[in-house]
């Protein structure tokens, strides 16, 4: 079995953190990891954004391949640009395979753009066609708080369309199966519910001094932690008022600290992005220059430190497909404050892995970090449960249920 994997728009093997770095790379270099080490054969696509880094790697391991092909200038784009490349990616993925001599047996695409490419590919290469949307469009436009942050058309006429070509749809929960019926009309009997795994061979609980001392944190320090893209719909504003409302109480602990993982801190032409320079305004007007701390981008390898050094990771997103940052979090035995939104509804069990907030609450949010940094045995409790609850969740079971739609998928075929 050989499988085209397709990720148009953001590569696998990118820093986390970054504005298109997320979830979805850390399921798609993940799941090509796991599915190497089964023995199933697989290319990885995604467009060339740097001419300086080899068109073909083998980060991937078991004969697997990254393949960066152009499409465009090699070179991050936005988004409302990337469509008009697909043709040319496609073209390109045609001779790639081509030139190797080699034969897929079904694609596997992942986010909207990537479904366009596909249907390309399969009507060529007469193969099945599932797709993930990791995030969907509708559900973004009704979270966006300005014209800025709203999906445009483009992407919602896209994913409607790679919808009706799709022969199976991957659903991470059963909320993302309902979005898709009821707001994209998508047939029940298309879609399937696999959620993404973690690696518990990766994720998992570190001592918290050991954690502390590799992440630089002083041991006296209470570490909140927020993982994530900066940007508005991650809520992190939020955050700040509540940690805003915790220094103002006098009775809070002196000693605590947040860190922001994620984002670059500055662009490329040298300025900040709009939101990170509201979070330091909004830093400065709460006087918490000493407790809130912005990290940009880090390392994969240095995350499970920080989950593990971390007293909770707090997640107060708008919108969530899923929710990769929580379940890392709990493989490494640390409780989460979520949102009550998409895939963090099913994720984070409210009162046993930790809790759930209202979205935009910041008084709420508050008084939750408040009660539980207050209450160790607590913690504790909801770590050790947080660390039970992300076992369900291994790669290895994820990865067999995946080969399992393929082998059906390729059976079913015409």
């Amino acid at each position: 079995m050989r499988i085209a994997l397709i990720s148009y728009h953001t590569c696998p093997l990118a820093t986390l953190g970054g504005k298109d770095a997320g979830g979805m790379n850390v399921y798609v270099r993940d799941l090509s990891l796991y599915l190497g080490r089964r023995g199933i054969h697989l290319d990885v696509f995604t467009r060339s954004q740097d001419e300086h880094v080899p068109h073909v790697l083998h980060d991937l391991g078991f004969g697997n391949r990254v393949a960066h092909i152009p499409a465009g200038p090699e070179h991050p784009l936005p988004r409302q640009e990337l469509e008009e490349y697909i043709p040319e990616f496609v073209d390109h993925i045609l001779d790639f395979a081509k030139n190797k001599d080699v034969h897929y047996d079904l694609i596997h695409s992942h986010y909207w753009m990537s479904g366009l490419a596909a249907e390309k590919l399969a009507e060529i290469w007469q193969v099945p066609v599932i797709q993930m949307f990791h995030t969907l469009g509708k559900l973004k436009q009704q979270v966006a708080q300005n014209a800025d942050e709203a999906e445009g058309d483009y992407r919602i006429k896209g994913e409607n369309r790679v919808i009706t070509i799709a022969d199976k749809i991957i659903a991470s929960t059963t909320t993302e199966k309902d979005q898709l019926e009821h707001l994209y009309g998508a047939a029940p009997d298309k879609i399937e519910i696999i959620p993404p795994g973690v690696d518990l061979s990766y994720f998992y609980p570190i001592p918290p001094d050991e954690a502390k001392e590799y992440v630089g944190v002083p041991l006296e320090k209470r570490l909140l932690l927020f993982v994530g893209r900066i940007e508005p719909l991650k809520g992190i504003q939020t955050l700040l008022r509540a940690i805003g409302l915790l220094h103002d109480n006098d009775g809070v602990e002196k000693n605590l600290c947040l860190a922001v993982i994620g984002g670059d801190l500055i662009e490329i032409d040298g300025t900040e992005c709009e939101e990170m320079h509201l979070l330091r305004q909004l830093r400065d007007e709460y006087g918490l220059q000493d407790m809130v701390t912005f990290l940009g981008k880090q390392s994969q390898d240095s995350l499970p430190y920080y989950y593990s050094a971390a007293e909770m990771v707090i997640m107060p997103s708008h919108y969530e497909s899923f929710g990769m940052v929580a379940l890392e979090s709990m493989a490494c035995g640390t409780p989460v404050i979520a949102s009550h939104v998409g895939g963090l509804i099913h994720l984070v069990e409210d009162g046993v892995t930790g809790y759930h907030v209202t979205v935009d609450d910041h008084v709420a949010l508050s008084e939750v970090i408040s009660g539980l940094l207050d209450d160790k045995s607590l913690r504790y409790r909801m770590g050790h449960d947080a660390f039970a609850f992300a076992k369900k969740y291994d790669w290895g079971n994820i990865t067999d249920r995946v080969i399992q739609l393929y082998q059906e998928s390729i059976f079913h075929s015409p």
